[in-house]
């Protein structure tokens, strides 16, 4: 059974205590005014069985969104991981200046993780990224170009993993997407200089 049958039949049985319990009620004050303290028994019973149907209904309420809490906090750490084992895999290649057949069959099994966690976003510039990446790959050392082309499709790609990752979190900064992105983006191309010059 799941929750929304649980929730429905704990809202059953309030309302058939509740109105069940003001019918007992008006028969058992009529009955009852003979016998001390009667009516008082019978308000504390119906009280009591309310109060501990509401309460399993609020407990059911706050254990799934706790649950539901919990499952996205492991999505978005699982998210993160794969994200960055891709990035670290990147740097890898890039660092060596030459990328193997291993090299190639780790980005292939990267991609597939990329595909059970990724928002489409970030796949559209995962794929615009592979081009690039082949592109250079061809003949299998990357020169200076290569590495530039590489570098600002990374980047690229990184403003999509931004977004997905903590997009709400940079919305509440006042930070619109758009500087975010032209960061990123600076910030990249001020890399590639550096690597030219250094």
């Amino acid at each position: 059974m799941n929750r929304k049958n649980h929730n429905l039949i704990y809202l059953l049985l309030t309302a058939l205590t509740v109105i069940g319990g003001y019918a007992f009620l008006r028969y058992a004050y009529r009955i009852s005014d003979r016998l001390p303290f009667t009516q008082e028994i019978i308000l504390i019973v119906l009280g009591t069985v309310a109060t501990v149907l509401i309460t399993a209904l609020l407990l059911n309420k706050q254990t799934e969104v706790e649950l539901q809490k919990e499952q996205r906090v492991r999505f978005l750490e699982l998210k993160s991981q794969v994200y960055m084992d891709l990035i670290r895999h990147i740097e890898t290649v890039l660092l060596d200046r030459s990328a193997s057949r291993e090299d190639a069959i780790k980005l292939q099994f990267l991609g597939h993780r990329l595909s059970i966690v990724a928002s489409p976003a970030v796949l559209v510039e995962f794929e615009r990224f592979l081009q690039t990446y082949n592109d250079a790959l061809s003949d299998r050392i990357f020169n200076p170009g290569d590495s530039a082309r590489i570098s600002r499709a990374l980047a690229e790609l990184t403003i999509a993993i931004r977004r997905d990752l903590v997009g709400e979190l940079d919305e509440n900064t006042g930070q619109s997407q758009a500087f975010i992105k032209h960061q990123v983006l600076d910030n990249a191309d001020e890399a590639i200089k550096g690597t030219r010059s250094g």
